[in-house]
């Protein structure tokens, strides 16, 4: 049996192999991933993650695996930090606040059934000085990435609390990922 992710987040696939596996292949997944009008953050994060397990080709004998992690605040959608801009915005947004940080993933097995999870992950930042946030921005390990911060690297001193999966912050909640797996009948330990 072999397993093909879904996405080409050098992130995901590192926390794949925290799993003890390695994807067979791993594919870009071509798919809008514009929010719908009125659309509550959580139904977004599974919608794409079911969206994207769908794009892929898969044979009979693969396991196709998707994620999407997506940065809440209340009903709001937060856009990932495509400029340093945006990610001034996002942390002034975020600073001495709780957040949502969801992880949707899906799972389609050898015979066609899908899976899915969603881990809600609460995280509150401490209030960030504006020499923080410009600091963060400068090192650019935010760039690119939902909410602007990457919760591995510099940005986990901002956090001064959080509940629930540190890996889902990252980008695939490993806990839910696992079950998935296995009950698709992948055979990892």
């Amino acid at each position: 049996m072999n397993l093909v992710l879904a996405s080409t987040s050098p992130r995901r696939l590192d926390l794949v192999r925290r799993l003890g596996t390695e994807p067979a292949r791993v594919v870009a997944p071509a798919i809008d991933e514009a929010p719908r009008p009125r659309e509550l953050p959580r139904d977004y994060a599974l919608r794409l993650a079911i969206e994207k397990a769908h794009a892929v080709d898969r044979a009979p004998d693969e396991i196709v695996l998707a994620g999407d992690t997506t940065v809440a605040l209340g009903r709001r959608i937060l856009p990932p930090a495509d400029t340093a801009d945006i990610q001034r915005e996002l942390l002034g947004k975020l600073s001495g606040r709780r957040h949502h940080c969801l992880s949707g993933v899906c799972v389609i097995a050898p015979d066609g059934t899908v899976r899915t999870r969603l881990a809600d992950t609460i995280v509150a930042f401490k209030p960030l000085s504006a020499q923080e946030v410009d600091g963060y921005i400068d090192c650019g390990e935010g760039l690119g990435k939902a909410g602007g911060y990457a919760i591995q690297g510099r940005a986990e001193a901002f956090v001064r609390f959080i509940h629930g999966s540190h890996s889902g912050v990252m980008g695939l909640p490993l806990f839910e990922t696992r079950a998935l797996l296995r009950a698709a009948g992948l055979p990892i330990g």
